[in-house]
């Protein structure tokens, strides 16, 4: 009996690993051992920095934040604190846009924000006494 290799499905296999190294730098974008190991990493990467992406982006939001929140004279835990005692509903990357793009808008956000501080301290006061 003949042996049977399964060669056109081997090759299709190793020609779509091959393919998938497409613009790789030497023998990883040729050869089918290297190439297998360059797009097992490369996933492996992408998969990881997927997750990695979204942290770096809130951790760039925060900056902005509080870079824009202290300019107004407030730091940005404080901010965040009144953003919740206003029951502003807006997430860090909308704000930070704001911050960015519409200064007036964000100015009178950070005017609510630093009203309910406000009443919040003056109802504290209250309970207090």
């Amino acid at each position: 009996m003949p042996r049977a290799t399964n060669a056109p499905a081997s090759r299709e296999r190793r020609k779509r690993v091959v393919d998938a190294a497409r613009g790789y730098r030497g023998r990883r974008s040729k050869l089918f051992r290297y190439a297998k190991d360059a797009t097992m990493k490369a996933k492996y990467w992408a998969y990881r920095d997927r997750k990695t992406r979204k942290r770096t982006f809130r951790y760039l939001w925060i900056q902005r934040l509080n870079a824009a929140v202290r300019a107004q004279g407030m730091t940005y835990s404080r901010f965040a604190e009144g953003l919740k005692a206003a029951n502003i509903g807006l997430d860090r990357k909308v704000l930070s846009d704001l911050a960015i793009t519409d200064a007036t808008a964000f100015t009178a956000i950070v005017d609510k924000v630093k009203g309910a501080l406000e009443e919040k301290s003056k109802a504290a006061q209250q309970e207090k006494s």
